[in-house]
């Protein structure tokens, strides 16, 4: 099909009025159809909405793949259909531990899934990199078992390995014959410091 084709069909099934050229805009991802649009494209093409998108990251990708409307998803996670269509708006999720669990059931999503969807990953690097740097990341336990669907357990391993693995280049660096301690290799596992944890928790 050319994108006249897929526009004509837009408009002729769905009443959706695309120009061939947001056809090929989307096709090269100069541009996103809107929810409704990818609906109605997948009609067009015969296919799932799921199989246009490469790889969900935000809420309202996984929500669309999993072919669920905002409403049902807010009424199987226990929130308000406003609250959640505010925090799918907005890329920020703030519902409880419970209604998150939730979330992370309905729409099938590990732990690493889960904080990208959710908005959550610069916090994560933030705590994940106050942990390490501190003198006692035990402080981190409680916050990152809040934030995360993982056992308590496996959370303090990853915290006290990141600390530790942190520690051991700083002290590595400011040893005698080293680099007169500029903490470049610190600084270098801090910037990667979400992908030392995952790898730490197995995930």
């Amino acid at each position: 099909m050319t994108p006249g084709h897929v526009a004509y069909g837009l408009r002729a099934q769905y009443g959706l009025f695309v120009t061939p050229d947001a056809v090929v805009a989307w096709e090269r991802g100069r541009a996103l159809p809107s929810e409704q649009e990818l609906t109605a494209l997948a009609g067009v093409l015969w296919c799932a909405p799921a199989e246009l998108i490469a790889a969900a990251t935000t809420l309202r990708e996984h929500r669309m793949t999993r072919g669920l409307a905002p409403e049902e998803l807010a009424r199987r996670v226990g929130v308000s259909a406003h609250a959640y269509q505010r925090m799918e708006d907005e890329g920020r999720w703030r519902g409880t531990e419970r209604q998150t669990a939730a979330l992370a059931e309905v729409l099938g999503l590990g732990p690493r899934a889960l904080i990208t969807a959710t908005g959550g990953d610069e916090s994560l690097a933030e705590l994940l990199r106050d942990a390490a740097t501190t003198h006692r990341w035990q402080a981190y336990v409680k916050p990152a078992v809040k934030m995360l669907p993982l056992p308590r357990q496996t959370l303090e391993y990853a915290l006290q390995r990141l600390h530790t693995d942190y520690h051991a280049k700083m002290a590595a660096t400011s040893s005698w014959g080293a680099s007169a301690g500029t903490g470049d290799e610190g600084r270098a596992y801090l910037d990667d410091i979400t992908g030392h944890f995952w790898a730490a928790v197995g995930a």
